[in-house]
């Protein structure tokens, strides 16, 4: 067996075959491996690395290059993705042998931390992954958002094609990147891929400056208006957007948006009658997963007061004993002293990204605290839900 990385253009001879008989309808058409080979300049940046035997290609996985808000400090991020293996050569390790070598490789070339969206949450906590929550989803008709249509907000929306507000696009990500706990955005190789995509994007401002943007669909006259992510600086951006919305009353029956866990859409309207959903499913809707991939990189993150020495056992990458105190509001990582709680990976990545508390760590089997341990780690790590943007 032969593990190696390859190029962007090996991709579609090797990679695309595993990746879309296990993610796509199949067999595929052939205008679909050759759209697959046209955007192979879009993962010219990514690490892609197969296991090979007899010049045949039997399991693949591929890491995107992301940077990553957590809890205020912007770091190097690995995206996970492209998991996929020959059907007779599953079961026998060769994706876990690929995702050890792809980790370690990330985590060399300056990566802090990683996610992935799994198909089985278990196999990846083996790899030290621990779950986020997934986006959620509101719908509701446009009628409910009425009185928007008659308030005179300080700024307008314009509709464009993706290609005309691609640039906009891009620094309204790249400003919510510094001031979101778990943005994240592809390089500027990946992010290209999606400069000619066939969406509307409708873009908020006020006074010249981008306050808002979402990319939408609609399926058809009287059907949905579909939206992706509803991405604001603030609440005036959200009620632009939200009344660009309302002026669709009379042309689709629905609106449905993907929003974060912080939103709270019954508030958007006296009478708007809204359904929020946050739906997790396996394989094919999974919330995203998290992991700390370089311990020393964290220093500097914005914390609570605290002092408190840990232990990570049996991880290759962030393994050992741990001092985290807090000097100004930052913490600092040192090595060595004495362990008041004994962290998985996934326990401790947990608490950075702050989706669980200490007694929960304990409670999901992701560490042994002792009672002297909870309150420093509760104080240096509050309760904080991570924004997980980019899809792949």
């Amino acid at each position: 067996m032969d593990f190696r990385q390859i190029s962007a253009a090996e991709r579609t001879a090797t990679m695309f075959p595993l990746t879309s008989y296990a993610f796509q309808p199949s067999p595929w058409p052939a205008a679909d491996e050759e759209r697959y080979r046209e955007r192979a300049r879009f993962n010219e940046t990514a690490v892609s690395l197969i296991a090979e035997e007899d010049g045949q290609a039997l399991a693949a996985v591929a890491a995107y290059r992301l940077r990553q808000n957590v809890r205020g400090l912007v770091h190097d991020m690995a995206g996970v993705a492209s998991v996929a293996s020959h059907p007779s050569a599953r079961r026998r390790g060769l994706v876990r042998a690929l995702l050890e070598r792809l980790l370690g490789q990330m985590r060399e070339e300056g990566s802090a931390v990683s996610v992935l969206y799994p198909f089985r949450p278990s196999f990846y906590a083996r790899f030290g992954f621990v779950g986020v929550p997934r986006y959620r989803t509101a719908t509701f008709a446009p009628e409910g958002l009425g009185h928007l249509v008659r308030a005179e907000l300080p700024g307008e929306v314009e509709r464009l094609a993706m290609v005309d507000g691609f640039d906009a696009y891009t620094q309204l990500t790249h400003r919510l990147l510094e001031a979101r706990h778990g943005f994240s955005v592809f390089d500027a190789t990946r992010a290209e891929m999606f400069r000619d995509d066939e969406v509307w994007l409708a873009v908020a401002r006020s006074e010249g400056e981008v306050v808002g943007a979402v990319r939408y669909r609609i399926n058809e006259y009287g059907a949905d208006l579909i939206a992706e992510d509803l991405l604001t600086t603030g609440p005036l951006g959200r009620a632009l957007l939200l009344q660009f919305f309302a002026r669709h009353v009379d042309q689709v029956a629905r609106v449905s948006v993907t929003i974060s866990t912080d939103e709270v859409p019954e508030l958007w309207g006296t009478d708007l009658a809204v359904t929020t959903e946050g739906r997790v499913s396996h394989p094919r809707k999974g919330g995203p997963m998290v992991r700390v991939l370089d311990m020393p990189a964290l220093s500097g993150t914005p914390v609570g007061a605290g002092d408190v020495t840990i232990e990570i056992p049996d991880d290759e990458w962030v393994g050992g004993v741990w001092r985290l105190s807090s000097e100004g509001g930052r913490l600092v990582v040192a090595k060595g002293g004495n362990p008041a709680a004994t962290l998985t990976v996934g326990g401790f990545s947990a608490l950075l990204y702050g989706v669980l508390d200490p007694v929960e760590v304990f409670t999901r089997g992701l560490g042994v605290l002792s009672p002297e341990a909870i309150a420093p780690l509760t104080s240096l790590f509050p309760r904080q839900m991570p924004y997980i943007f980019s899809d792949f």
